[in-house]
């Protein structure tokens, strides 16, 4: 077993934490930005002092490569994205990208014999912070293996369009991409004629990994989801004058629909867990009101629902009884339910899953499988070459905030796994 550098690794954090420094512990780190730029930057120079070949594709991701003995080997791929939210952490992402580096570096101090190119990538824009949606660029990259459904959510001139939901000097992420110093040809791009496998590490983003008492998870999949828009139309009256009895009040209707959801989910829910499958998960995390004035009763609220669980059919089941509900009467308002988001459970590739597991035993590690309940860039790529993930535990299962936290032992931990799980595939494919 070969083991990554704990003192490397911290370094790596200290260094990239500066770039998009918000002053309160974490970051603000807008794709294509100058603060961007600068981790990009640290990445190119780390990179190259190791001897790796670093390129740039035509959507700004970046591959450090070091070539292995084989000269017609495809790559094996280390990576995650260098973004951030706004005023999130100093993990997400980049600890896939520092992962991918230390392997690498472990690979040249080592002298680690090799047969395929060993790359370590960043991709463009997965949070979709600044210019929307998110996984623009895997979504692009790998845009002819996507399901139909799908496809038509990331074509490559829609996207270019896509305008800025914060502050920028560029009008479009395509004005962007074109000042960007981080831009190359298209056919340096991922793709299945240069590469046969992709990793990536990630911070977990949720408490399972410590309430267990583990470091890292072996990822199994990537849970699907559906996510819909849910409206209530009433009228809007004077707030002071109009009788209770006559109110067809848009927000009370929201909410009350909104407590009987929550039960008979969360009746479904024991139904779920009984049956030995994991929970489902539900969300409604975005409410619009109109008028949105104190005085005003509401004539129109809208709500998100987001469900997410790896079996069909229990987001089937949840489907069902919100469109069950969506058919009653709500406090004299009409109610309205629209698609917006739409996904199939991705699984990954059941070979790299093997070796990272294996890695993980053979390292003594503290180890559990695990699923994703979040997306990834490696979700799209799955779709078009073998592809899987690796978690780390995350300090109070906190994310996308500055408090966010994986010590610099579990960083380690996870890269030295993601190494000897690289080294068991450049020894099978």
């Amino acid at each position: 077993m070969y083991k990554c550098s704990l003192e490397r690794m911290s370094d790596k954090i200290k260094t990239f934490a500066q770039y998009g420094d918000a002053g309160h512990g974490g970051i603000t780190r807008y794709s294509l930005s100058a603060e961007a730029n600068m981790a990009r930057a640290e990445f190119k120079k780390r990179m190259e002092a190791i001897g790796a070949k670093v390129e740039c594709d035509d959507v700004a991701c970046m591959y450090a490569t070091l070539e292995g003995s084989d000269p017609n080997a495809k790559r094996i791929v280390m990576g995650s994205h260098c973004d951030s939210v706004k005023n999130g952490g100093n993990y997400d992402g980049i600890l896939g990208v520092m992962t991918g580096m230390e392997v690498l570096e472990t690979v040249a101090a080592e002298n680690i014999p090799h047969k395929h190119p060993l790359t370590a990538m960043i991709w463009t824009n997965e949070e979709g912070s600044l210019y929307p949606p998110a996984m623009m660029v895997s979504g692009i990259i790998c845009n002819d293996y996507l399901p139909e459904e799908l496809r038509g959510n990331f074509l490559y001139d829609n996207l270019m369009k896509s305008t800025p939901m914060d502050e920028s000097p560029y009008a479009t992420f395509g004005d962007a991409l074109a000042a960007s110093p981080y831009t190359g040809p298209k056919e340096n791009r991922l793709s299945p004629e240069n590469a046969c496998a992709m990793f990536e590490a990630h911070l977990e983003q949720g408490p399972i990994l410590e309430d267990a008492g583990n470091a890292i998870g072996a990822v199994q999949l990537v849970m699907g989801m559906f996510n819909y828009s849910i409206t209530f139309r009433g009228f809007s009256a004077h707030a002071g004058t109009f009788p209770m009895a006559k109110r067809h009040d848009a927000l009370y209707a929201a909410s009350s629909f909104l407590v009987e959801l929550h039960k008979r989910y969360d009746e479904y829910n024991k139904e779920v867990v009984a049956a030995g499958m994991p929970e489902f998960v539900y969300t409604t995390g975005e409410i619009n009101v109109h008028p949105c004035i104190h005085t005003v009763i509401p004539d129109e609220a809208v709500v998100s629902l987001d469900v997410r669980h790896p079996e069909p059919e229990v987001r089937a089941k949840c489907m069902d009884i919100l469109k069950e509900l969506a058919a009653k009467d709500w406090c004299q308002c009409s109610c309205e339910i629209e698609e917006q988001w739409v996904r199939d459970t991705v699984y990954f590739d059941k070979q790299l899953v093997g070796f990272v597991e294996e890695s993980m035993e053979e390292m003594g590690a503290k180890w559990q499988k695990i699923l994703s309940g979040a997306g990834h860039d490696a979700q799209f790529c799955a779709y078009m070459i073998p592809t899987t993930m690796l978690f780390a535990r995350t300090k109070d299962g906190l994310s996308h905030c500055e408090p966010e936290h994986v010590s610099d032992e579990d960083c380690t931990e996870v890269a030295t796994a993601t190494l000897n799980a690289v080294l068991k595939a450049d020894a099978a494919l």
